[in-house]
């Protein structure tokens, strides 16, 4: 089971406002701890979203729309993907993520990811079941 870690946005991250040494530190040590558990896929902090940009479809067509965003409590600032045995497992984890923004409130929403199974019988889905195993071989 995949689970995302997804670490809310802030003014500061927003702003492009680089974390403290101190929480790079403790964040450094967690996910060291999450890769020698083995249960770490990926984990990154995200530019602000003056940096980046949406596609919007509108009638079918794709409009790009450059950043910033303004609603910052719907927007992520970094994540970390793991892979693990069970829900409770992952809570676990969660439970135990440092608060990336120190000692101020922060949001750190979990969310379990879709596996090809999950979509049951599905030409499509068999198509990119097989492109995927072509890539890992």
């Amino acid at each position: 089971m995949r689970f995302m870690i997804i670490v809310k946005a802030n003014p500061d991250t927003e702003a492009g406002v680089m974390p403290e040494e101190s929480m790079l530190q403790v964040m450094g040590d967690f996910h060291e701890e999450l890769a020698k558990s083995g249960v770490l896929l990926d984990a990154s902090g995200l530019q602000p979203t003056s940096k980046g940009f949406r596609v919007q479809y509108s009638g079918g067509k794709p409009a790009v729309i450059d950043g910033p965003f303004a609603e910052t409590k719907e927007l992520i600032a970094g994540y970390t993907l793991i892979q693990v045995k069970s829900k409770d497992e992952a809570i676990e984890w969660a439970k135990r993520f440092p608060n990336p923004h120190g000692t101020g409130d922060c949001h750190i929403e979990v969310r379990q990811l879709y596996e090809l199974d999950d979509f049951g019988p599905s030409a499509a889905v068999d198509q990119m079941r097989e492109q995927v195993f072509a890539k890992t071989k």
